[in-house]
């Protein structure tokens, strides 16, 4: 296996913080940002929380000389925040917006006007594919009392899958972002144990950084250090993974991170520090043999196992999901039918006068309409929250189908492969042996 060629490609990833009127230093903060990514020898710029266009806008004119290809991922109510700079042209896009994105009635929280989604581009780095992904999941809010576990779980599963079944003809693949997922959450093991995409900060040799690969750190004065309880020093959400192919070997040659406070500046670029990776590309010649061996490999044949046990976990946490959505749904339910009765009570309190005629009405009529108006604000809202919370369930009945069918699936392999190896069929004993 003899190396041919080899590219090296520089990856940054930051999550902006980039709401107006809400993040403090805005636009000083983007000024920033386009002078850094200006200096700095990024070949691929990946950026979240860009919720307003004009601050795209802003940076694409700014990185016009050093980064001329760029696009801007639209979603939701505010778009997806979601934007990617490169040197190298830009040949396709897609966007995937994930089926659950948290509440609407939640709007402090706001990730389901963001529409989060997971935005794709396809490069030509050197005469290789490369399909590079950026995304933004669901905040976790509280670690001890998740509401939006099964969303984010629900998440991880939708990116594995659409990062699977977009990269098989790719020669590198690239992730960065903010997944707000601890490096061991179920959601992170779910979505590496299926693509087999490394860690960058696990991967490299050579680190200069936060402590640890953190990412949203006590030192930031960004940072309210009570959201970070119980993790004193901070946590670990953004990444950069990455894997290659067949034809391509890829490893991390070095990874750094922002430390807080820039240097001669009053703040940091953002309450999430930024994270460079430099990824070495190595392209090789195949034999056959290796060549038809690697084609049917499936890297989550590595460790069945655990992949089964892994699976199993995450379908655990969707069906909490579904019996905590059924139960809001009921809730709506129960509560749009009071305030129906109350509505066909008050019209037949309305009616005595009609029926009865010369009887004046007991109550007075403006205290008739303010229950009326209650009575069709009850109803409204009860029916538009029963449509959301049936639509969650439908979103998360298909995640839980899909978990059944895989953890079936990596069950057939792991009693023998016979999914993998259909032509293997088991010799029989000798005869006049008797067998065991």
């Amino acid at each position: 296996m003899a190396n041919t060629d080899a590219v090296s490609v520089r990856v940054f990833s930051l999550n902006c913080w980039g709401i107006h009127y809400l993040s403090k230093h805005c636009c000083q903060r983007y000024a920033m940002i386009g002078d850094m990514l200006c200096k700095e020898e990024h070949d691929i710029v990946l950026l979240q929380e860009v919720w307003s266009e004009k601050d795209y806008i802003f940076l694409k004119k700014k990185l016009a000389c050093s980064h001329p290809h760029s696009h801007y991922f639209k979603s939701g109510v505010i778009g997806s925040g979601l934007a990617i700079f490169s040197k190298h042209r830009i040949h396709d896009t897609f966007l995937y917006r994930y089926s659950l994105n948290g509440y609407p009635y939640m709007a402090h929280h706001g990730d389901w006007f963001g529409g989060k989604a997971v935005g794709m581009a396809i490069l030509n780095i050197g005469g290789l594919i490369a399909n590079v992904y950026v995304t933004h999941l669901h905040a976790e809010y509280s670690r001890e009392n998740d509401s939006y576990l099964p969303h984010r779980v629900v998440q991880a599963w939708e990116l594995q899958h659409f990062v699977r079944h977009t990269s098989g003809g790719a020669d590198i693949v690239i992730l960065g972002g903010d997944l707000n997922m601890h490096p061991q959450d179920l959601g992170n093991r779910l979505l590496r144990s299926y693509t087999g995409l490394r860690d960058s900060y696990l991967e490299t040799a050579k680190f200069d950084g936060c402590e640890n690969g953190l990412t949203l750190i006590a030192e930031n004065p960004f940072i309210n250090k009570k959201e970070l309880v119980p993790f004193e020093k901070g946590i670990r959400i953004d990444y950069i993974l990455f894997k290659g192919s067949s034809k391509v070997d890829v490893s991390c040659v070095s990874m750094s991170t922002t430390k807080g406070f820039v240097p001669d500046q009053p703040f940091p670029y953002s309450d999430h520090e930024a994270l460079t990776a430099e990824l070495r590309m190595e392209s090789h010649a195949l034999t056959e043999t290796v060549r038809d061996m690697q084609s049917k490999q499936d890297p989550a044949t590595g460790n069945v196992a655990e992949l089964v046990d892994i699976v199993t976990e995450a379908r655990t946490e969707v069906k909490v999901g579904l019996h905590c959505a059924e139960r809001m749904r009921y809730t709506a339910t129960r509560i749009g039918v009071m305030g129906l009765a109350l509505l066909c009570l008050e019209l037949a309190i309305a009616a005595v006068p009609w029926l009865a005629m010369g009887t004046e009405q007991p109550f007075p009529r403006t205290s008739f309409y303010l229950l009326a108006a209650l009575c069709f604000a009850i109803l409204a809202t009860t029916f538009l929250l029963y449509i959301f919370y049936t639509m969650e369930l439908k979103s998360l009945q298909g995640a839980e189908d899909q978990m059944r069918l895989a953890v079936g699936s990596l069950q057939e392999k792991l009693r023998g492969f016979p999914l993998a190896q259909p032509n293997n069929v088991q010799q029989r004993p000798p005869e006049g042996e008797a067998e065991q």
